[in-house]
């Protein structure tokens, strides 16, 4: 019999699906981060900052680190205010430029009269002039910024850690299936030496049925080479070994993604061998729910870090 998996309670599994939204302010200008975390065959971070914070990204870069290791994360900074310090202006060369244009086609194509409307949609013709910050408020600015940004990479890891847990309870289920199935296969009736040994008997016999040409002693040795063959001792011995590094990896303190991953393969090998070794339909078929049950544990591991 092969032991439980471990608990929901016991695992420190974190996986790499998970969401965070953090606030800040700095004197009259507020902002948002969000970060969003998909699975990603290494850490991808891509950030979408607003002008004049480009500075940031590098700092953040380094604050995200110690949180994640993996994933594609997708970072956007929003920020608001600071308009009591901005003025619009028109740049009069531009529309001036704009304007002849216009009037130039009205006289030709004799089209209405340009609206101000339409030349002020115009790009670049309204222009917002900003107080320019000095070098000491920047720093000051972007160093609140970047506290925000860590509480909010803070709240992201606890967000994949939270969605780790529920990921490890699939995961032991799938896990404790396999083991059941192994089990079963294990004590499957027709590996009896019984059963084996009438199997032979009866293909030996519709052999000699057919021609008595054939050695019998010579028929009853390969029908022992394929009985041998044909036997998936090891196939279980494996599985089983497989269960147990998985019971090592549900309890890791370090991200264990990528291991599991080559698990979940050496799982669906044996599962594989198993199938194609299989001489009795009721073996075939736990073999086939193994292949299935292992599919999905796959597919989950895919989400861990």
């Amino acid at each position: 019999m092969i032991p439980a998996v471990m608990t929901k309670s016991l695992s420190t599994l974190t996986s790499m699906t998970g969401f965070s939204r953090t606030t800040g302010t700095w004197r009259d200008l507020s902002w948002v981060w969000e970060i969003k975390s998909v699975n990603g065959k290494a850490l991808d971070l891509r950030f979408r900052l607003p002008a004049g914070y480009d500075a940031v990204e590098n700092a953040a870069r380094a604050l995200a680190a110690p949180h994640v290791k993996r994933g594609n994360l997708q970072i956007n900074l929003a920020v608001q205010g600071g308009a009591a310090s901005n003025s619009l202006r028109i740049n009069t060369v531009l529309l001036d430029q704009l304007v002849a244009v216009a009037e130039s086609l009205r006289d030709r194509m004799g089209s209405a009269p340009i609206q101000a409307e339409n030349l002020l949609a115009l790009r670049g013709v309204l222009e917002a002039d900003e107080a320019v910050l000095s070098e000491e408020d920047t720093k000051e600015r972007d160093a609140a910024v970047l506290v925000s940004f860590e509480t909010a990479v803070s709240a992201l890891a606890q967000s994949r850690r939270d969605e780790g847990a529920r990921l490890a309870a699939v995961l032991g289920s799938q896990l404790s299936r396999i083991a059941e199935l192994t089990d079963a296969a294990r004590a499957n009736p027709s590996r009896s030496v019984d059963a084996i040994r009438q199997r032979m008997a009866e293909q030996v016999a519709r052999l000699l049925e057919q021609s008595d040409i054939f050695d019998p002693q010579r028929l009853h040795q390969e029908a022992i080479v394929m009985a041998t063959r044909a036997d998936i001792q090891e196939e279980l011995d494996r599985l089983a070994s497989h269960l147990a590094a998985a019971h090592v990896l549900m309890g890791a303190r370090e991200p264990v993604g990528r291991k599991f991953d080559f698990l979940t393969q050496e799982f669906n090998r044996e599962a594989n061998t198993l199938c194609s070794k299989a001489n009795d339909p009721s073996l075939t078929n736990i073999g086939l729910d193994l292949k299935t049950t292992i599919d999905q544990l796959r597919e989950q591991v895919q989400n861990i870090e």
